[in-house]
C-alpha cells in the first residue's frame, strides 16, 4: 500500500507541474494578486462560480499545489512510521521540506510581481520535488527490494559502470536543458526563434540578443539530451536487453523524447498554444523522472544505492519502559 500511495503522489506532482505549466503560459501568475489567500478568501472557500479567466488558472494551481503538499506530508509520515530504511525515511523528510520551499516560493512570485530569478528557481524546485516523490516511489517497489533478481536466482544482477556513467550524465543534462527551458519561458523568449527546425532560415542565428541566446542554447541543448538518451538506451538494449528493469524505461525514455521534440516544434508552429506548451513542460518532467529511474536501477548494486537498499538502516528502536533495566542498559 505504501508504493501504491507513492506512486499516486507521483502522478499529483506531474499533474501539478502540468497546471503550473498552464498557469505560465496563459500569463496569469498575477491574476490572483494576494496570497496565501485568494481575493481576500481562504484558499479552501474561494466561490467556485468566481473560477473565472486568469483565476481559475491561478487558483486551481494553488489548490492542486496544496493537496499534492497534503499528499507528501501523509508519504513523510507513513515513511517515518513504517519504513525502516533510514535514508528512505530522509528521502520523505526531503520531499516534505521541498514542497514547503516550493510553496513559499510560490507566494513570493506574487507578493513581489514574478521576479525572474524566483519564478525560474520555482520552476526548478518543482522538477526537484518530482525526482524525490518517482525516487520515493521507486525505492518501496517490489523490484527494488528484491534487488531485480532473476525469477528462481539469488545471484544480483552485476553493475554496468558505463551505464552508470551515461546514465548520470543524461539525467544531470536533462535538468540543467529543463532550468534553461524554464528560463526561457520566464523571460518570454519561447519565440525569440520564431521558426522550426531552422533558425531564422539558417541553422544558427544571424542576430543575437538575450532572448535569442537563451531559446537557441535551448535548442543546442535539445541536441545534447538526444544523444545522451541515444546513447544511454542504445547501451541498455546491445548489453542489456534481457533486463527488463532496465529496458522498460530506456523504451520510456526514447518515447517520451520523441514526444518532447515534437512538442516543442509544436510549441513553435502554434506560437505557444497554451496546452501544448504546458504539455510540453509536464512531458519535460517525465523525460527527467525516466531517466532518474534508469539512473537509479543500474545503480541497485552498487555502493551508492547501499543506504536504499533493504536492509540499510533500522526503524527508531522503542523507548525502555521504567524499570525494565535490561533495556535501559542500567545495572541489575
Amino acid at each position: 500500500m505504501l508504493n501504491l500511495f507513492a506512486r499516486l503522489v507521483v502522478l499529483s506532482t506531474l499533474i501539478l507541474i502540468f497546471a503550473g505549466g498552464l498557469v505560465t503560459s496563459t500569463g496569469s501568475g498575477l491574476a490572483v494578486p494576494d496570497w496565501p489567500t485568494t481575493y481576500g478568501w481562504s484558499m479552501f472557500t474561494f466561490p467556485l462560480d468566481k473560477m473565472v479567466g486568469g483565476i481559475f488558472y491561478e487558483h486551481g494551481h494553488r489548490l492542486i499545489a496544496s493537496t499534492v503538499g497534503m499528499l507528501i506530508v501523509v508519504l513523510a509520515v507513513w515513511l517515518r512510521l513504517a519504513e525502516p530504511r533510514r535514508a528512505v525515511r530522509r528521502l520523505g523528510y526531503l520531499a516534505l521540506a521541498a514542497v514547503i520551499t516550493q510553496g513559499i516560493l510560490g507566494g513570493i512570485t506574487v507578493l513581489y510581481f514574478l521576479p525572474e530569478p524566483i519564478s525560474i528557481s520555482h520552476a526548478g524546485l518543482a522538477q526537484l520535488v518530482f525526482c524525490l516523490t518517482v525516487t520515493i516511489a521507486l525505492v518501496t517497489s517490489r523490484g527494488w527490494i528484491a534487488g531485480y533478481r532473476a525469477p528462481g536466482s539469488a545471484d544480483a544482477m552485476p553493475s554496468d559502470r558505463v551505464l552508470q556513467r551515461v546514465a548520470i550524465a543524461t539525467t544531470l543534462v536533462i535538468y540543467l536543458q529543463i532550468l534553461v527551458g524554464a528560463t526561457m519561458r520566464h523571460t518570454d523568449a519561447g519565440l525569440a526563434i520564431p521558426d522550426f527546425p531552422l533558425v531564422f532560415g539558417g541553422l544558427v542565428p544571424p542576430l543575437w540578443d538575450g532572448a535569442i541566446a537563451v531559446h537557441f542554447a535551448h535548442r543546442v541543448g535539445a541536441v545534447v539530451v538526444t544523444l545522451l538518451i541515444a546513447a544511454a538506451a542504445g547501451h541498455v538494449f546491445a548489453h542489456h536487453r534481457r533486463r527488463g528493469e532496465l529496458l522498460r524505461p530506456a523504451l520510456l525514455l526514447l518515447a517520451a523524447l520523441v514526444a518532447q521534440v515534437a512538442l516543442g516544434a509544436w510549441v513553435i508552429w502554434t506560437e505557444k498554444q497554451f496546452v501544448i506548451n504546458s504539455a510540453h513542460v509536464a512531458n519535460g518532467a517525465l523525460v527527467l523522472g525516466t531517466s532518474l529511474v534508469l539512473t537509479l536501477r543500474a545503480h541497485r548494486t552498487s555502493p551508492l544505492a547501499s543506504a536504499l537498499a533493504p536492509g540499510a538502516g533500522r526503524a527508531a528502536s522503542p523507548r525502555p519502559r521504567r524499570g525494565d533495566a535490561a533495556s535501559a542498559g542500567a545495572p541489575a
